[in-house]
């Protein structure tokens, strides 16, 4: 009797980036379904493939990698499917000495965007980037979008929240990874109160405060800061019990693409054309077009490097919610 093939995939970070490889690991399972699907990735980050049921087995990254490197030989795996691309994954690679599919990064072109505003990007998803590295397995795109899989120990029931907030919600990821992804307080409050509805704020422990000034320029009746109050998974429920989203560019943007949410992004210094805007859902783009410094960065800053924001300052909040009920 043949053994199963065996894929290795590797992906170290982040949040966002890992949920974006979910379509990849589905349409590797169920294409090759005696396949064994193996993830590799940092132990902070085991929590978002625990539930998904294409995963076989996770291998976490807390620790030595050369010893996680002789446990991994022993698997033998066939193929190793690299989403990650870098100087660990090479070394991943070289140890197991196993035929792998690797992902084009374009740091090049993403370089030239930033620095000289040349844009020699593919009009691509990074989604349908990372299912072209298993093209050549013969593997095709289901089109069925991302993936995301709440334990039922963090599904967070609707009596669990504040009552105003309890029939519909709007909810807003607030956080980010880096400041110049993150609207300024004071222009979160303005598109609070242009939303008009009531919302929950999301984001970690680091959020609180903002979330907490947000709160009290505008009450309770419409404000729920939850900041700080749930862990991730918590988050992702509220958003899949959500009327719409609003997002800086981070992970529960991505989240809410996987709960087919209506997403309403908000683009600072990284810009949509990236390619990783809300994938396989309706989403509308907030960013500022007018401006000959941005992108700035592929990633982000603790502050703007032209010391004025422009990106967030004087980004304009003239489009119109259509989804809600006041304006139906």
């Amino acid at each position: 009797m043949n053994k199963p093939v065996k894929f290795l995939i590797l992906r170290f970070s982040s949040i966002g980036d890992i949920v974006l490889t979910t379509p990849v690991i589905r349409c590797l399972k169920q294409q090759y379904p005696e396949a064994e699907i193996h993830y590799f990735t940092k132990s902070k980050f085991g929590f978002l493939l625990e539930d998904n049921p294409y995963v076989d087995k996770i291998w976490l990254l807390d620790g030595s990698l050369n010893k996680m490197v002789k446990t991994l030989r022993a698997e033998n795996f066939d193929y190793i499917i690299d989403l990650h691309t870098n100087l660990r994954t090479l070394h991943i690679k070289l140890a197991l000495f196993k035929r792998s599919f690797s992902f084009k990064k374009l740091n090049a072109q993403k370089w030239l965007q930033t620095q000289f505003k040349i844009n020699y990007l593919p009009d691509i998803h990074i989604v349908d980037r990372y299912l072209d590295t298993v093209l050549p397995l013969g593997v095709k795109n289901d089109d069925l979008g991302l993936d995301y899989f709440i334990p039922y120990k963090d599904k967070v029931e609707r009596d669990w929240i504040p009552e105003t907030h309890q029939k519909d919600f709007v909810a807003y990821a607030i956080g980010g990874q880096h400041n110049t992804k993150k609207l300024p307080v004071h222009r979160m409050i303005e598109l609070c109160r242009k939303i008009n509805f009531p919302i929950i704020l999301l984001g970690g422990k680091e959020d609180f405060e903002a979330g907490e000034e947000i709160r009290k320029a505008i009450g309770d009746r419409l404000i729920f800061n939850g900041c700080g109050k749930y862990n991730f998974n918590q988050s992702a429920s509220l958003i899949e019990q959500s009327f719409i989203v609003f997002s800086h560019d981070t992970g529960l943007m991505h989240v809410a693409s996987a709960f087919k949410k209506k997403v309403y992004s908000i683009w600072g210094n990284t810009v949509p054309a990236f390619g990783m805007y809300p994938y396989k859902t309706a989403f509308e783009v907030i960013e500022n077009n007018d401006l000959d410094c941005r992108p700035c960065s592929k990633i982000g800053y603790k502050e703007c490097p032209k010391k004025h924001f422009n990106c967030m300052n004087k980004l304009s909040f003239d489009f119109e919610i259509k989804e809600l009920p006041f304006s139906k």
